[in-house]
């Protein structure tokens, strides 16, 4: 009996030992190996609802992967081909056509054509869930390596819509099925999705242009405290994390803080909530930020700068009409002396607002200066520009409520609510729908109910001129020194401050900084990985 006992405890020992050893390997960081990569990228573009399909969004804010593009824009925001081997566009911008390659196959094997690459174009415009082709009349194959772009007004920004559309098969697409078994041309071709947990991507070894150095590439789908837990178990060789964690340290890591074209700003509906709603019975107006007084305070009173220090960890860079300062049409002009309190008070005082009831808050004719101010409850970036703009009204009276939430509910009231947006991209076609007077209360456009003439003109000249010569157009559209949506002009929106891309990167990898791209609204962490290389081996 005793021997028995004995022997019973040694193996629950035993037991334990194994079971524990097991479990401790079970919670260590995976084996990954040199010419493989695993990263979290929720900052490009997250787990895709729709799945891996270009038509429906994947790919649409920067490098698809799995599929190909016509042509490529580099950290200098120059063009590069892809597919594409040549382009023009006619004398009045209405028309495009598109030489491609003759070599380039599907992962199925069927061959690339013209005819995959006008399907593409369609079924996109058709779908509208990804790049904005409302220009676009229709794209037709005129032999195997032409395509004709046919628009239906002049459109000198198409030329960007060249770079964003990942081309798919069209014998074979299904837009049922596409999106969880994609084939494509790009440089990694899919080989297994998990939803909610990760995509498994392998290289392309038939793939035309430069390769990639690894052989595999896992996403994980994680964000925030969690991407960042997987960096501190030494579990990626690259994490998306928000702004927040750029100044921590983890051993094993550097922090690259990508530079970006992404600006966050409050939309301030310009008109009275009157009742009216648009087609789908979203309520358009805000009886505060309708009068221009309230907005420009906002504008003069708010300090940029320590908000880009404090709120935004010191990562970010004042803005004041919603273009980066990276973009060609950047104006300089825009920018104006703020975190003046006391213009802001005399600005709403001239106004007619005034606390008369002492509770530190500003009305008139029985209005409070008092609205609530939305974000989105999961990038702690708006949470942090919400929080600190309304501290900061309340210096000069205007009382300003955060509000957490998600796009469901911010939906049903974009048009009647302040919320903090997120804008950027090479492409100056985002300013037509940020401002143009014919898309107020449309989709996600205009939402702060812009009706500037001069600033339609601005735009329309715009799309009539050739690229280079167009930035001055898009630059008016700020200020011309007359009218413009800057705070000189309609403050229609207080912008706040351009963004940065935080990444904890492996030290045993070099993602080649000189050519990582210039961060779209979004993120883009993957636009250079065919620079990417291992420098030293992984420390296991």
């Amino acid at each position: 009996m005793e021997q028995k006992y004995i022997i019973g405890i040694i193996a629950v020992i035993l037991i334990a030992i194994v079971g524990g050893a097991l479990f401790m390997s079970g919670s260590s960081a995976p084996a990954r190996a040199d010419n493989e990569l695993v990263i979290t990228a929720f900052q490009h573009g997250g787990e895709p609802e729709a799945g891996l399909d270009p038509m429906y969004g994947w790919g649409d804010r920067g490098e698809p992967l799995i599929q190909s593009t016509l042509m490529k824009i580099t950290r200098n925001m120059t063009y590069e081909n892809d597919l594409a081997t040549d382009w023009e566009v006619n004398g009045d911008f209405t028309e495009y056509t598109v030489k491609i390659r003759d070599d380039v196959n599907f992962t199925d094997g069927t061959p690339l054509t013209a005819e995959d690459v006008a399907f593409s174009y369609n079924q996109a415009k058709e779908t509208g869930a990804a790049v904005d082709l409302s220009s676009l009349d229709k794209a037709t194959a005129v032999d195997d390596t032409t395509i004709k772009f046919e628009l239906n007004k002049p459109d000198s920004t198409f030329s960007d819509k060249l770079l964003y559309v990942g081309i798919v098969p069209s014998d074979s697409y299904n837009n049922e099925t596409y999106g969880t078994n994609p084939v494509g041309s790009g440089p990694f071709k899919f080989v297994q999705w998990d939803k909610g947990q990760q995509l498994i991507l392998e290289k392309n070894p038939d793939y035309y242009g430069k390769q990639p150095e690894f052989d595999k590439l896992t996403i994980l789908f994680e964000t925030n405290e969690a991407s960042f837990n997987s960096v501190k178990n030494h579990e990626l060789d690259l994490g998306s994390v928000p702004m927040a964690y750029a100044n921590e340290t983890v051993d094993g890591y550097h922090v690259y803080l990508a530079e970006s074209l992404d600006v966050r700003g409050i939309s301030l509906p310009v008109v009275n909530n009157t009742g009216e709603t648009n087609d789908d019975g979203v309520p358009l107006g805000n009886n505060v930020t309708a009068d221009k007084s309230i907005r420009e305070a906002l504008n003069y009173g708010i300090n940029r700068t320590d908000i880009a220090k404090g709120a935004l960890n010191g990562v970010g860079v004042p803005n004041y009409d919603g273009i980066a300062h990276y973009l060609p049409w950047y104006n300089k002009e825009a920018a104006i002396q703020d975190s003046d309190v006391d213009k802001a008070k005399q600005i709403l005082k001239d106004g007619g607002w005034e606390d008369t009831d002492g509770d530190g808050i500003v009305e008139k004719d029985g209005l409070k200066a008092s609205f609530d101010l939305y974000y989105s409850s999961d990038a702690s970036e708006r949470q942090a520009i919400a929080v600190g703009v309304s501290e900061q009204a309340k210096e000069f009276g205007i009382e300003i409520n955060p509000v957490g939430s998600n796009w469901d509910e911010m939906d049903t009231v974009k048009f009647s609510t302040p919320i903090v947006w997120g804008f950027g991209s090479t492409d100056p076609i985002t300013m037509w729908g940020e401002y143009y007077s014919d898309q107020a209360g449309i989709g996600y456009n205009n939402p702060a109910l812009v009706n500037n003439s001069a600033v339609d003109k601005h735009i329309d000249n715009a799309m009539s001129m050739d690229r280079e010569s167009s930035y001055k157009e898009w630059s008016a559209v700020s200020w011309d020194g007359n009218t413009g949506i800057s705070p000189k002009g309609d403050a229609a929106w207080l912008w706040v401050s351009e963004i940065r891309y935080a990444y904890f990167v492996d030290d045993s990898l070099d993602i080649s900084e000189d050519t990582f791209k210039l961060q779209p609204h979004g993120g883009d962490a993957l636009g250079n990985i065919y620079d990417w290389t291992r420098i030293s081996s992984i420390e296991k």
